[in-house]
């Protein structure tokens, strides 16, 4: 029987009662509707990069898309490249194209793992981009009315790792309901609106304009910021590798807290501070507030579940973990954060029977 240790990368999770895989969208709007319509837990997985799942059996289907491919509606120099993607395709694969077709704007999000359906959902984004940057809509099966329903970018209400679809996990819905594991609005396909061009966007992220050698702001080519970017993340451990027990993991598995005024003095005059635009808010840095609380690189071995070798962020099984094991290291990350400097971190993995 399938075990979804089988279907994540953190490589933990019981049994699966039922798996479908997809291979047209009306299979899987079929499979999600009838395990809806019977009541029975639905959990839609893409790459599986983004979940730490319960040891215990998943007691209801497991539906995978199994559709791939890359639509390319026009591509033009006033224009640029329009392109819808089906939600099951592997997202890097979407960067490796865009980056040999000189569609600019997703070169610095390469090497993420997972599929495209799951990039609008926590508007993923990493060294200064966001999918949202080159976001033209989202196609979704919204589960509450049984019907298609297609988001603008601008009706996403898109934030840092968050979307309207990320929050129906947590927030009630207009019924009262809360969904999950897996959201109200089912992602089928991805439109994004590339600029043609020969060189990335501006660089904005310090660490890889230093990589580069360039001032921030410059623009390079496109394969260059790719390659940077897979260099960085290999040393972090971010980059796939089944021989790396330090990619065993969920990638980041907490996010920068975003505080107010008051919880952002009372941190050390030394801690990251980002300001969000006029908001009053400030992004921090979970890694840097990690580490300063006692918890580096390696925290936890020789244990099964231990912090990463290579970067904070990363919770990492060892190679014998169970789910328990990581819920444990990341409560114990969590509430050693929380005593050192008040602040209460929010996890980034989709959790499949269980809490922290």
């Amino acid at each position: 029987m399938t075990t979804l240790a089988e279907l994540t990368t953190l490589r933990v999770g019981g049994e699966v009662a039922s798996l479908v895989t997809a291979e047209t969208e009306a299979e899987l709007v079929d499979a999600v509707r009838t395990a809806d319509e019977a009541g029975t837990p639905v959990l839609v997985l893409g790459g599986g990069s983004n979940v730490l799942a319960s040891d215990d059996p998943f007691p209801g289907v497991v539906v995978r898309d199994g559709r791939r491919g890359i639509q390319i509606r026009e591509s033009s120099a006033c224009g640029g490249a329009d392109v819808v993607i089906p939600a099951g395709e592997v997202w890097d694969d979407v960067v490796v194209r865009a980056v040999a077709e000189g569609w600019s704007g997703v070169e610095a999000l390469s090497g993420i793992p997972g599929s495209v359906g799951a990039t609008p959902v926590q508007n993923v984004g990493a060294y200064g981009q966001e999918v949202g940057d080159t976001l033209a809509f989202v196609r979704t099966w919204d589960r509450g009315a049984g019907a298609i329903r297609t988001f603008a970018r601008a009706q996403l209400e898109l934030g840092y790792r968050t979307s309207i679809l990320k929050r129906t996990f947590t927030v009630p819905d207009d019924s009262g309901r809360t969904w999950g594991p897996t959201p109200r609005y089912v992602v089928l396909e991805v439109g994004l609106q590339l600029p043609l061009a020969d060189r990335s966007q501006p660089v904005r992220y310090a660490e890889l304009a230093r990589t580069l050698d360039v001032p921030v702001g410059t623009r390079v080519a496109s394969s260059e910021v790719r390659e940077a970017v897979l260099g960085l993340r290999r040393g972090k451990g971010m980059v796939l590798d089944a021989a790396d027990h330090d990619t065993w993991s969920a990638g980041s598995f907490f996010t920068n807290p975003v505080l107010d005024a008051g919880a952002s003095a009372a941190l050390p005059a030394d801690a990251p501070r980002f300001p969000i635009g006029d908001t009053g808010l400030v992004k921090s840095s979970a890694a840097w507030l990690i580490s300063h609380a006692g918890f580096e690189r390696g925290h936890g071995l020789p244990g099964p579940a231990a912090v990463s070798t290579k970067h904070s962020l990363a919770l990492t099984n060892r190679g014998g973990a169970r789910a328990a094991d990581i819920v444990a290291l990341a409560r114990e990350v969590r509430d050693g954060v929380a005593r050192t400097f008040g602040v209460v971190l929010e996890p980034e993995p989709v959790l499949v029977g269980l809490t922290l």
